[in-house]
């Protein structure tokens, strides 16, 4: 992409405008192109406004400071005065210094258009002391998405030992408070604000995975930013491997994001006329909070050309249903129970392959037990399809059990067999990972999916990874995965794949470009799940995050939930069930049936709409919902998580409606109805005719059910007009 400039080209200042959002690169002179403008669109500007705009940018050079002003590059480094964290770090072993890496400007292309709406800038940097070029592609996306990445490649005559390849903005002073998430299993997502001080607030990954606690999506906001207010900036790293993601503000210059691949020393090793690539670097920005973040990342995840259909069936996965009890018997009455109540995909969960009696061993060993089905999986398939439902099959291709043939026969496929020795050292929940870098165990690995999708009609693979790898090198294990999904997936495109990695250990952007769902968490505590399908959904299209009705009692926190608040919370994403439907008595599997209706009916506007949320003055209370992309219908959910602050809460504010349009506002059933508490429900609820202008809605609002703690009410919206 990169192409050598005419003469009089570096001249010239770069503007691209999407959405409501606009860039300005400088790449005049022969230094690194700096980025003078991220974030609101700037309106029309000609090339004389850009100048002054980038000459009147210069800052003042304060005492005691380098003599020239300190400009922020895209690949800063100490070289140009930059003292935070460098966009570049390596050495060659024979080098006498490492980090002196400094770059002239080569070559540069910029493209206004193309056929998906992406503006494209990319410029070619040269050391030629270090015999190093790097290659740098920026894209602004039509839906306001910025996308960065770098690429190295080394022309020198010994290997480049590469340090950190990082893509680092500039964002406005004024961009103080940092949103990011922790957490852990089955309580993935949790949010934590810092306000941002001299110094550095980084976050760091080193599971071989992002994990449990993932940063996911890091924010710099305005303080007090909500999901409908405030100014963002917010970046992630495409990329399911380690990295690190960072917010730096230094007293010499600009406060910053910072995100890249995280390598271990000597992990990325450069050879003589190879390169390395960094994984694509996403930042948006929004001026209506996370909700503007949402609607701009979901509107370009939804464009993308890997993306395949988007109506999710309903499914019903059996690991909570039979765990490892795979009898036929038990499965075709689950069957005939799932396709009563209008189930579309039956995935079988893990138990099914050769020797699989419980979690300890077996992983590797992916041929069907012979003796749990002597007849293999197709009369149970044959089932599922005569009731109507395709079928889908669990795997977990990256592990191996140290118990199994595969490791026994094979210990130097087990990723860091060196360090670790014999198999069995350092296991992770009996299990250790298989070295996909290994031509031989890579194609194993690929030889048994395809024969199990080639053999049996197999809509659906739910892809498993129950552990961080502690072993071996990320990059390369992180590299091979995507190949082999890739590879899966050309073999056989109509196989559909879900992500898992004991839960949400693994959801990111570089992952979600390969499959088509991802298992949002381990747990079915609806209580746990309002919070992690929330914050999950900033980033992520809700038609993405499988969520699934479990069974009364959770099986992860041992939680009693009511059937409706079990059904409002798993109506809003990739819906399914995870519970032994032959124990759901007539009324809990009517209820259902009518839920699955509702959702089925819905899901044209709950996975193509507009995800919205009311900023809550109650913690205890949550309004959230999704609005047609035209506005005319939305479904809200108001959730009760605990008691409420006040005997009166606050209205039910509904956000994101057309302000000129009048709406109807009606409760939705979705089988079972919610507790109150109250003598008596707000006269609005009882008169279905009474409308309201979208302004009324969002700035006044209807008073509320009283809710009993753990409840949701729903409601549906209809414009009228």
């Amino acid at each position: 992409m990169s192409t050598h400039a005419p003469a009089g080209r570096s001249s010239l200042i770069h503007y691209g405008r999407a959405a409501g959002t606009s860039f300005v690169l400088d790449t005049r002179g022969s230094g690194v192109p700096l980025l003078v403008h991220w974030g609101g669109d700037l309106g029309p500007l000609d090339q004389p406004q850009l100048h002054r705009l980038a000459n009147s940018a210069v800052p003042a050079i304060p005492p005691s400071s380098i003599d020239q002003p300190l400009r922020l590059s895209l690949l800063p480094a100490l070289g140009e005065g930059w003292t935070g964290r460098p966009g570049i770090t390596g050495f060659r072993s024979e080098a006498k210094r490492s980090g002196a890496l400094r770059f002239t400007l080569g070559g540069i292309e910029f493209v206004e258009s193309s056929s998906q709406g992406i503006i494209s800038v990319a410029f070619e940097l040269l050391d030629t002391a270090a015999a190093v070029v790097v290659t740098t592609e920026l894209h602004l996306t039509a839906e306001g998405v910025l996308r960065l990445r770098h690429r190295v490649e080394n022309r020198g005559e010994t290997a480049f030992e590469l340090g950190a390849l990082d893509m680092i903005v500039p964002v406005p002073d004024r961009a103080r408070e940092i949103l990011d998430f922790t957490g852990l299993w089955t309580h993935e997502r949790r949010p934590q604000r810092t306000t941002l001080g001299h110094g550095l607030w980084s976050r760091e990954c080193r599971h071989g995975r992002p994990g449990h606690d993932d940063p996911f999506l890091t924010v710099a906001g305005t303080p007090g930013f909500g999901f409908r207010t405030g100014e963002v900036w917010a970046t992630h790293l495409a990329w399911s491997g380690d990295k690190r993601v960072w917010a730096e503000s230094s007293p010499l210059g600009p406060v910053v994001l910072g995100v890249g691949e995280l390598l271990a020393p000597g992990e990325v090793s450069v050879p003589p006329g190879d390169s390395y690539t960094a994984p694509w670097a996403v930042f948006a920005y929004s001026d209506q909070g996370l909700d503007g973040l949402s609607h701009r990342l979901h509107s370009w995840i939804r464009s993308w050309p890997s993306r395949r259909s988007a109506v999710r069936p309903v499914v019903l996965n059996t690991w909570e249903a039979v765990y490892f009890d795979h009898d036929l018997s038990t499965l075709e009455r689950l069957v005939d129970a799932a396709a009563r109540v209008g189930v579309e995909r039956f995935v079988l969960d893990d138990g099914w392959f050769t020797g699989r009696s419980d979690d300890r061993r077996a992983l590797g060993d992916w041929f069907v037990d012979a003796r749990a089905w002597p007849s293999g999986l197709h009369p149970l398939i044959e089932k599922v399809q005569a009731a109507g439902m395709d079928f889908g099959l669990w795997v977990e291709p990256e592990m191996v059990s140290p118990d199994s043939e595969l490791a026994r026969s094979h210990p130097d496929w087990v990723l860091g067999a060196d360090s670790l020795g014999p198999p069995g050292r350092l296991t992770w929940r009996h299990q250790l990972v298989l070295d996909l870098g290994n031509p031989a165990a890579f194609n194993w690995i690929l030889g048994r999916l395809d024969a199990l999708l080639t053999e049996y009609p197999i809509n659906y693979l739910k892809w498993d990874h129950n552990r961080d790898l502690l072993a071996g090198s990320a990059h390369a294990q992180t590299v091979a995965l995507y190949r082999l999904l890739d590879a899966l997936r050309a073999r056989h495109p109509r196989v559909e794949i879900e992500s898992c990695a004991s839960g949400g250990a693994r959801i990111d952007l570089g992952m979600l470009e390969r499959v088509d769902r991802v298992w949002t968490s381990d747990t079915n505590d609806p209580l746990e799940r309002q919070q992690i399908q929330r914050f999950t959904g900033v980033l992520v299209p809700p038609e993405y995050l499988g969520g699934h009705l479990g069974a009364p009692v959770a099986h992860t926190t041992g939680r009693t939930a009511s059937l409706g608040f079990r059904l409002g919370t798993a109506l809003f994403g990739s819906a399914g069930i995870e519970w032994d439907l032959t124990q759901a008595s007539p009324a809990e599997l009517a209820a259902i049936t009518e839920w699955i209706g509702q959702y089925k009916a819905l899901r044209p506007l709950l996975h193509a709409g507009v995800v919205v949320h009311a900023d809550a003055s109650d913690p205890a209370l949550e309004l959230h919902g999704v609005v047609s992309p035209d506005r005319s219908v939305a479904v809200f959910a108001a959730v009760a998580l605990a008691a409420p602050r006040s005997a009166l809460p606050a209205a039910l504010r509904f956000p994101g409606l057309d302000p000129a349009r009048m709406y109807r506002v009606r409760p939705l059933s979705v089988g079972s109805a919610p507790r109150t508490i109250q003598d008596a429900p707000p006269p609005w609820l009882e008169n279905a005719e009474t409308t309201f202008s979208g302004t009324v809605l969002a700035r006044v609002g209807l008073p509320p059910a009283l809710l009993a703690p753990e409840q949701v009410a729903l409601y549906s919206v209809t414009a009228v007009d």
